[in-house]
């Protein structure tokens, strides 16, 4: 790269790409003064930012698009690391799935619902929850408290008296009518200021409500506020408040060689409900690192607070902040607190993610020796870091599938799970069901690459000896396999003593079993393996029996596929009640056409 072409860029916004000799996008990155920020990695004292120097040395030439304004940079930046993916750019990803709680208040009577992905429609979220399961913990505790509708008012609307729910007091039932809108609507709006961590507006909201109550004789519903109070009361006092309003995300981060670990606080109403951690290959300077993060971070539809506080200033951050608060609809600032309480939460964040970083490298010490200690007694070749794991699910050979799980380093890696259809086997054989499933994975080895450092099925020697067999078949030699036998529930001969036999692991070309000691590591690895193998085979298995469920009732007609059959099935509620739907009533769902319909009455009455 020849210094004097840096002095030919011009002196406005835009975006830089550095590519190498072959051509290929090695980074891109943003500027609000092109010349002045690509002259900066090639001053002299670059070479003290060994970050730097290694992207540098590989980087063959530089060119550059100019924007009108900062922001649209911030834009095109993010659009061509999407498209390109550079090496030396954020790949930001985390290893769970984030769940948020979604309210519509354009419904005639608002519910919750749990979804994955943040959208601008209009809807309030609240949230993230690190899990489903969090996230409906939230829903039954919210319920004992604002009793919301649960299911979508068409389906409540068809049933003739309230659920079950509403004699569990965790629905008000205003399908039934038995809540006014203007009523359910004040549910709906206190249940919002609840998620939203507004509990002293919302208290003082409902204490005047209970007054206003009192003053007019309306003794039972003041009763009925003032336990609401109380139970709001006795729920929030244990949360912590870190200031005394707003929302806003913390970040912290920690440098772990060429790795940025990096956490968000999440500051909702003043109180802390939850972060999140990420961590990416970095190889930049950590301001740069940062704004890059926060640009694509808040990109993804994700919940853009009033302020995000940082721990170091970030390069033109004036640029950012527009670009958020145009998708936010209000103002966002970008600060970094120098002491108080923010500043404290900013520290906090950074205490986080360096103890993140030592927790991992303390739960990769653990897996290297449990690792270690399975080579040992299963006496295999290699360290087993990528072990794949087989298993079958069938119900008298009908909807016979198999799965393959992965795991890395002794963690799951969804990404290499697969699910196979058996083809080949239509009776009960499971000898002749896995060897199917092996072949189908393994025929793709004479392709090349790797293979596993061991290969575990779900059984006895049986399934262990068609293993052998189909690596012997296929010419893939030197691969450690082995078969786990679950545990057997065992009596005594004489005597009514009942014990349950161990776990027991299969070696080829050795007669007895390897008896691990039980509940040791090594075994619990293996076993929660082949667990894991076991679900997600049984839970595909499932699918296709509910599937099939299903399908002698509806059969197949022409436009109508399974999308349209879960949206049938979900307006109506049930497949009884579909049944019953008249032609006007199947062409109120949309998308339903008049022939359609016709089409699909005329079909559930021969099935």
């Amino acid at each position: 790269m020849k210094p004097e072409k840096i002095e030919t860029f011009p002196a406005s916004p835009g975006v830089y790409l550095m590519r190498d000799a072959e051509g290929q996008i090695l980074y891109v990155g943003k500027a609000k003064n092109l010349r002045t920020r690509v002259r900066a990695y090639l001053h002299p004292s670059r070479d003290s930012r060994y970050q730097i120097r290694f992207l540098m040395e590989r980087v063959a030439d530089i060119e550059y698009i100019v924007t009108d304004t900062e922001k649209e940079a911030l834009i095109l930046e993010n659009t061509l690391i999407k498209k390109h993916r550079p090496r030396y750019n954020i790949n930001l990803r985390d290893d769970k799935t984030y769940f948020s709680l979604r309210m519509d208040p354009s419904e005639e009577f608002p519910r919750l619902t749990i979804i994955r992905k943040v959208t601008r429609d209009g809807a309030r979220y609240f949230g993230p929850y690190s899990s489903a399961s969090a996230a409906r913990d939230v829903l039954k505790q919210l319920y004992r408290l604002f009793p919301l509708r649960h299911y979508p008012l068409e389906t409540c609307r068809r049933r003739k008296r309230p659920c079950l729910f509403h004699q569990l007091r965790q629905c008000s039932a205003p399908c039934q009518g038995l809540i006014s809108r203007e009523e359910y609507a004040n549910l709906a709006e206190g249940a919002a200021l609840f998620l939203e961590g507004k509990n002293r507006d919302l208290i003082k909201s409902l204490t005047s409500k209970m007054n206003e109550a009192a003053k007019k004789e309306k003794f039972e519903e003041a009763a009925r506020l003032r336990d609401l109070v109380r139970a709001i009361s006795v729920t929030v006092e244990k949360q912590k408040m870190v200031t005394d309003k707003g929302d806003f995300d913390v970040l912290g981060y920690f440098r772990n060689g060429q790795n940025l670990e990096v956490v968000l606080l999440f500051v909702r109403g003043g109180s802390l409900i939850g972060s999140r951690n990420f961590t990416f290959s970095w190889e930049m300077d950590d301001a740069e690192g940062i704004s890059s993060f926060l640009n694509e971070y808040y990109n993804r539809d994700e919940y853009i607070p009033t302020g995000i506080l940082l721990p170091i200033a970030v390069n033109e951050p004036e640029a950012l902040e527009e670009l958020l608060s145009e998708k936010r609809g209000r103002k966002v600032s970008i600060t970094v607190p120098r002491r108080g309480t923010k500043a404290e939460l900013v520290q906090l964040a950074a205490k986080n993610a360096e103890t993140a970083v030592r927790e991992k490298a303390e739960r990769a010490d653990a897996a290297e020796t449990i690792l270690a200690e399975l080579r040992q007694r299963l006496h295999l070749t290699n360290l087993p870091r990528r072990i794949e794991c087989y298993d079958i699910s069938t119900l008298q050979g009908k909807h016979a599938v198999g799965s393959r799980v992965v795991f890395l380093d002794g963690a799951p890696h969804k990404e290499d799970y697969r699910r196979y259809r058996i083809k080949t086997i239509s009776q009960a054989d499971d000898y002749g069901m896995m060897h199917e499933v092996l072949s189908r994975r393994f025929a793709d080895m004479e392709k090349g690459g790797a293979i596993p450092d061991l290969i575990l099925v779900d059984g006895g020697p049986g399934q262990l000896n068609v293993l052998v067999r189909v690596l012997e078949d296929l010419g893939i030699p030197g691969a450690d396999t082995a078969s786990l036998a679950k545990s057997r529930v065992e009596r005594e001969s004489r005597g009514a003593d009942i014990r349950r036999s161990d776990e027991r692991v299969f070696l080829p070309g050795r007669k007895n079993p390897v008896v691990l000691r039980q509940n040791s590591q090594p075994l619990l690895l293996l076993a929660g393996v082949r667990d894991e193998a076991h679900r997600f085979a049984i839970t595909y298995h499932k699918k296709l029996r509910s599937k099939e469920a299903i399908a002698p009732a509806v059969g197949s007609i022409p436009g109508i596929g399974d999308k349209r059959w879960k949206k049938l099935l979900r307006h109506f509620g049930s497949l009884k009640e579909l049944q019953k739907a008249t032609v006007d009533e199947l062409t109120a769902v949309p998308g339903i056409s008049e022939k359609t319909a016709k089409a699909i009455r005329e079909h559930l009455k021969q099935a």
